[in-house]
């Protein structure tokens, strides 16, 4: 094998962002539109490709496709910076001729064992990481331990209470240089963007334009549907430990399809719905977690099915539906009860908040989905319909719940359980009252 000379490229960077040629665990980058981000991080991870052989991951949390990745970005680069004859890009990793190798994924399709094939990865750059959730960063990061491996991480924040700025920005880890980059920092800003800022800033609102332009945390992401009631709920103390507590029966609803979610809930005197677990799964069938909870024995109530779960399944070898499944575990399964229409379960969800607690925990993913649920919003600001996204399962669930609460029964019960009150709760704003 032919040995590949050394190349030494050197690469203008913006001055906050001079510290990515220094060595770091974590490498942070936050702010908002037109600051060099994402440009900055890959100019340098191609001229360090050049130097050494390096594996580098590039991640997001969902990647349905190539083009959903930085890839582009890269591949842009690599002529931009005159190295299209050192790298080979292929139609899904681009290669260095001394063994250098970029590859991409999402990190939702991943679990604990899949993400082992990447455990030699030296660099790993997690873009638009505002959208990751804590369970992929606690499969992620054990990952990437290689001796002098880095974290590379460039986002614009959304929420102030979203997992990646309250990991890396407010509580960041040891070896972690966290940096805020803005359009003012951008050497390269050019007239273009400015005059897309200027515009911006005379015609959206201050909340949206300090977020796109100044990289500053939303108050609720635009078209927010559940994001009131969640902060509501925080701000009360109502996110926050909530135990099984065996005396009361625990009620599992569904909604099922691609990504398949449950919630365990279950219901005090008062009528206080407990949150006390949360499943989440792609590409598991129904029996698996038919199986999996029967494992936990727990004090089962019923199984809560919406319509499609008692039609028959054709990707079952059998055929059968989700109800005979279930039922053949030996679980009670009943129908969430209808609503004339898709707004009037949500406006049932929104009541139903006023008596929910949530385990801080065991339901940090449907918290984080909860907020994230909204409705599509067109350039011009028109608010339409709640949008069918990888946060819509999640809130659909909870929609189930509140329309099978009322049926909800604990017919086990033998001695009143003491569980907090609920308080007051205005659906139309989201304030306990």
């Amino acid at each position: 094998m032919t040995a590949v000379a050394e190349r030494k490229t050197i690469v203008e960077l913006p001055k906050k962002l001079r510290f990515l040629r220094d060595a770091h665990r974590y490498k942070v980058v936050h702010g908002g539109r037109g600051s060099a981000k994402s440009w900055s991080f890959a100019r340098q991870l191609l001229v360090l490709g050049t130097e050494k052989p390096l594996r580098i991951l590039c991640a997001r949390e969902v990647q349905e496709s190539i083009k959903e990745s930085v890839y582009k970005l890269l591949s842009d680069q690599i002529r931009n910076l005159d190295l299209s004859d050192f790298y080979e890009v292929h139609s899904n990793a681009i290669l260095g001729k001394n063994g250098t190798e970029f590859a991409f994924t999402g990190l939702l399709e991943h679990t604990v064992t899949s993400i082992k094939s990447y455990e030699g990865v030296d660099i790993c750059w997690v873009e638009e990481a505002q959208t990751v959730s804590r369970e992929s960063w606690k499969i992620l990061i054990p990952t990437i331990r290689e001796q002098g491996s880095e974290i590379w991480i460039s986002f614009n924040p959304e929420l102030d209470t979203d997992e990646v700025y309250l990991r890396f920005v407010v509580k960041p880890p040891p070896d972690a240089m966290v940096v805020e980059m803005n359009w003012r920092d951008n050497p390269w800003f050019n007239s273009v963007l400015e005059g897309e800022r200027a515009h911006a800033k005379t015609t959206l609102d201050e909340d949206e334009y300090n977020n796109i332009w100044e990289g500053r945390t939303r108050s609720a992401i635009a078209g927010a549907i559940y994001a009131q009631q969640i902060l509501t709920l925080s701000q009360r103390g109502r996110i926050t430990q909530v135990p099984y507590e065996p005396r009361l029966q625990v009620h599992v609803v569904f909604d099922l399809g691609w990504n398949m979610v449950c919630g365990l809930w279950q219901r005090g005197p008062g009528g206080a719905l407990r949150g006390i677990g949360y499943i989440e799964e792609r590409d598991k069938t129904i029996d698996w977690l038919a199986a999996t909870l029967k494992d936990m024995r727990l004090n089962w109530g019923a199984v809560w099915l919406p319509p499609d779960g008692f039609v028959q399944n054709y990707q079952h070898p059998t055929g059968k539906s989700a109800e005979e499944i279930f039922g053949a575990a030996g679980f009670t399964v009943k129908a969430v009860p209808k609503l004339p229409t898709v707004e009037a379960g949500i406006r049932a969800a929104k009541m139903m908040f006023g008596q929910t607690y949530l385990d801080a925990d065991a339901m940090a993913a449907f918290i984080e989905h909860a907020k994230r649920y909204r409705r599509h919003v067109s350039k011009a600001g028109v608010i339409g319909d709640p949008l069918h996204d990888e946060h819509s399962h999640a809130a659909d669930m909870y929609r189930y719940t509140a329309q099978a609460a009322e049926s909800m029964t604990n017919e086990s019960d033998q001695r009143p359980v003491r569980v907090p009150a609920y308080e007051p709760f205005d659906a139309a704003t989201g304030v306990l009252g």
